[in-house]
């Protein structure tokens, strides 16, 4: 019982989906376990759980299983159930050593029998076209059509959906084998690491499917399996999203298989003919006998706002800012999480997340303390990065050192090389340092002066990768600080994996 396999964790959603080589045991046999006390040990217990088991306003197929998630002895006992350890609700060393493993970064409340991602996205059609536009040279370029064509038929035995290669032209699934960054925000890092990702289906980038070029591909058990992992990735290609039966393709972690005759596992068959129906059965008439309607709900005396068009070109920002490495960019009462690992670009109400929040001017993280100040108007709220708002909130901006005439923050970010916060009012900005707590001297300072190349004014500012991206109205300016430079210029709507 302490064989050793070797693992491919899948991280994905609506969005992106990444691949990641790991080794760990199939079943380790452990020594009698120590109780771990010490607070860096609890800290790093409390980060795991709340970023993979307290994940707040995702929907499961369980909230009651959720919601008694509400303390970190519950949490802790429903994280040792998961990973098959003993259930004590007490920190110990086994349970610190599953912490401390490269793993998925799907949050793991998410992961139950087959699933679908939010909303359920399909294709909409029973013809889905593919094509590759960047081949490998690990394989002939024949036996990339041939396994990916084969990857794709295990599908089409079990769903009325047909496959169908294209030379030219944009096709609904479009596929390259390339290295490090290729353009979709999601970079490899080199052999053996990120292996592939995929998006769900959708227009745009949707089920768009891309390989790293570092890794070896194979045919065989030597290398990485290129038909495995693109069974796997077109399954969420075409709607699925992990599960937690082990046999599933869509299992979380990759195991090498025969793959002759490979014929697709039960549990994925009923979940992705869940959602395009059974290969040759016939659709229900199109006039069914008609049901009972219920009565109609009161109109409302006021239209809720609609959610907005996170594909306009014409989109701007209210805020942004990371949040545990996902992207979280605020609209009006709406806000888009960008998940890097990945459940995709997903929309919320602010307030449904953030209670009594109703809109954001203005955002950061600050790492070291693990927290979120969100601003509205001329007041805050400190968040824990588990988005839970810390009680004796929301409090004045002048705890900050700023003058109590700014009663509107454009935009805020913080600078974790410099230590610095900068909060943007109109053509100006004021420095403030953290680790402090006070405002620098000579504030506050001009924007097109002290950060040349952005602009005048901006209207949302975040950190992501070591660069600073400053929006003004629809456009965004990707800038190197240290360098003091532009480095290019974006569109809001290219982190919406638009057109």
């Amino acid at each position: 019982m302490h064989s050793m396999c070797r693992r491919i964790i899948i991280m994905e959603g609506p969005s992106v989906v990444k691949v990641v080589l790991m080794l760990t045991a199939v079943a380790l046999s452990r020594a009698v376990p120590t109780l771990l006390t010490g607070e860096e040990d609890l800290a790093k217990a409390q980060d795991y759980l709340s970023q993979y088991f307290s994940e707040v306003g995702v929907t499961t197929r369980s909230e009651t299983y959720r919601a008694g998630l509400d303390s970190f002895t519950d949490t802790l006992k429903s994280m040792q159930e998961f990973f098959g350890l003993e259930v004590t609700g007490e920190l110990d060393t086994n349970t610190m050593e599953v912490m401390s493993q490269p793993r998925c970064g799907f949050t793991d409340l998410n992961i139950f029998k087959y699933g679908h991602f939010d909303g359920q996205p399909k294709w909409n059609k029973n013809v889905v076209t593919w094509r590759i536009t960047e081949y490998t040279p690990d394989l002939s370029q024949s036996f990339v059509d041939a396994t990916l064509a084969k990857a794709l038929q295990i599908y089409s035995d079990v769903v009325p959906l047909d496959f169908k290669q294209i030379q030219t032209g944009t096709a609904d699934i479009m596929i390259k084998f390339k290295a490090h960054d290729h353009g979709d925000f999601a970079p490899f890092d080199g052999a053996g690491g990120v292996l592939a990702h995929a998006f769900s289906p959708g227009g745009g980038r949707g089920g768009d499917t891309h390989f790293d070029e570092d890794e070896t591909w194979s045919l065989t058990s030597s290398g990485v399996n290129l038909f495995l992992v693109a069974a796997h990735e077109f399954g969420h290609a075409l709607g699925l999203s992990h599960s937690k039966v082990r046999s599933a393709l869509m299992y979380p972690t990759y195991q090498f298989v025969n793959t002759d005759g490979y014929v697709l596992p039960d549990d994925d068959r009923q979940g992705v003919q869940e959602l395009y129906g059974v290969r040759g059965s016939t659709k229900p008439t199109s006039n069914p006998e008609p049901k009972p309607q219920p009565e109609p709900e009161p109109v409302p005396t006021q239209e809720p706002e609609q959610e907005p068009d996170r594909c306009s070109r014409d989109l701007m920002f209210d805020a942004a800012t990371s949040i545990q490495g996902h992207l979280y960019f605020f609209k009006g009462t709406h806000f888009w999480k960008r998940s890097t690992n990945w459940d995709g670009v997903t929309t919320k109400r602010i307030d449904s997340v953030f209670s009594g929040i109703n809109t954001v001017d203005a955002a950061y993280e600050y790492k070291i303390r693990s927290t979120v100040i969100l601003i509205e108007g001329n007041r805050y709220w400190k968040v824990l990065r588990n988005k839970w708002l810390l009680p004796g909130y929301p409090k004045p901006l002048t705890d900050f050192g700023l003058p109590a005439s700014v009663t509107k923050v454009d935009a805020a970010v913080h600078i974790p090389f410099v230590g610095r916060t900068l909060f943007f009012v109109n053509n100006k900005y004021y420095s403030y340092n953290e680790r402090r707590g006070r405002m620098d001297r000579r504030n506050p300072k001009l924007i097109r002066t002290e950060i040349p190349g952005i602009g005048y004014r901006v209207d949302a500012a975040f950190e992501y990768r070591g660069y600073l991206f400053f929006s003004y109205g629809s456009r965004q300016t990707q800038y190197d600080y240290i360098r003091r430079r532009a480095v290019r210029t974006l569109m809001s709507s290219d982190w919406m994996d638009c057109d």
